[in-house]
């Protein structure tokens, strides 16, 4: 974290409570008052603050958020916690008030964020087509390119290259196996926003919700696979420009999660076109799908990932079936997919080549 310097402090108060502002002292709480840089105050640990506006003197109370478990591993996570504190404080009768919200910047310069109502980032401009498109000519068309396989190969690849980097974090993996089930993006979540329909019964849904619970109780401990992830790597995310050249966006949930994420992810559209096109995984995509599994496996050596595959696959299913995200999905497939995942949830290991008796349960 940037030093809290005293000379940015008083800058800061400038431009919160306008230019007659001034620091007077500052201290950690449970300290003596100095004018040093607060160097060695850590993650939340409270800073006093007393400055004057206009000759009259005020009391103020700087906070940050502890790095560490509980859902605060990330900068995004302890500024969320920030931004609802600000937001609350001063609803509540009785509640210390809120004066700001604020940012250090990496230059150790602090930055209102007092007023913001809504956030956004900037990124820069991708150019490509989505892989999508090359998968909607597939479904309509049965032969297989040296252009899809060559494609293919390179998104493979690309994942293998990325899940060679390990983490030790470990709390990190129980997280993003937590999240997976419980996350409102992730399977409670879409389990909870599905519509009330005679022909998605709830049982179903409960059941895939308590089968999910199991296995994050069977993963959680292999905290040895956190490896560097995408988090969303769907056809739609991926943009392609000439020949097997691409580029990715809309990274999801965390630099750090289960490399069965990213490969269950893709290999799933690989199902989920085929089955709208025959309803069953054949011709081109299941080409694509054997060839994906087979290599990811020969070349990362991951072997286990047959034991953890089935709930993030699970995570997908829901997406596609879910009658807000594919209201035209026809009822065939979708009763497929609510097959694929109780059987795949069902088994102790997946294996790629049964893909089609899952589907029919």
């Amino acid at each position: 974290m940037p030093a809290l310097k005293t000379v940015e402090i008083d800058r800061y108060l400038k431009s919160l409570a306008g230019p007659s502002a001034k620091l007077l002292r500052s201290r950690v709480l449970g300290e003596e008052p100095g004018e040093r840089d607060l160097k060695g105050y850590g993650y939340g640990t409270p800073v006093q603050i007393d400055y004057e506006v206009d000759g009259k003197q005020r009391r103020a109370v700087l906070h940050t958020v502890s790095a560490g478990p509980f859902g605060h591993e990330h900068m995004a996570d302890r500024a969320q916690a920030l931004l609802w504190d600000h937001s609350s404080f001063n609803l509540l009768p009785r509640h210390v008030r809120s004066i700001d919200v604020g940012a250090l910047r990496r230059d150790g310069r602090a930055v209102s964020l007092g007023d913001a109502e809504e956030f956004f980032t900037l990124t820069e401009y991708v150019e490509g087509r989505g892989y999508f498109e090359d998968l909607m000519t597939m479904l309509d068309d049965p032969r297989l390119t040296e252009t899809d396989v060559a494609r293919a190969d390179a998104l493979c690849d690309y994942l293998v290259d990325i899940h060679r980097v390990a983490s030790a974090e470990r709390g990190l993996y129980v997280r993003r196996i937590r999240e997976l089930v419980g996350h409102s993006e992730c399977i409670m979540g879409l389990i909870d926003s599905y519509p009330d329909r005679p022909d998605i019964r709830t049982w179903d849904l409960e059941d895939i919700e308590r089968r999910c619970v199991a296995w994050r109780w069977r993963l959680k401990d292999r905290v040895h696979r956190l490896r560097v992830v995408h988090g969303d790597f769907h056809p739609w995310n991926i943009l392609f420009r000439d020949g097997t050249d691409f580029g990715v966006i809309d990274r999801s949930r965390g630099e750090w999660g289960e490399p069965a994420d990213d490969v269950s992810c893709l290999t799933m559209n690989y199902l989920f076109f085929s089955l709208q096109r025959s309803g069953r995984l054949d011709g081109n995509l299941e080409t694509l799908f054997m060839r994906f599994w087979e290599r990811y496996l020969e070349k990362s050596g991951d072997m286990e990932m047959l034991h953890v595959v089935a709930p993030f696959f699970a995570f997908r299913a829901l997406v596609m079936a879910h009658p807000v995200w594919y209201p035209a999905l026809p009822d065939k497939v979708r009763q497929q997919l609510f097959r694929f995942m109780r059987t795949v949830l069902g088994e102790e290991r997946f294996e790629p080549s049964q893909v089609n008796r899952y589907c029919d349960g």
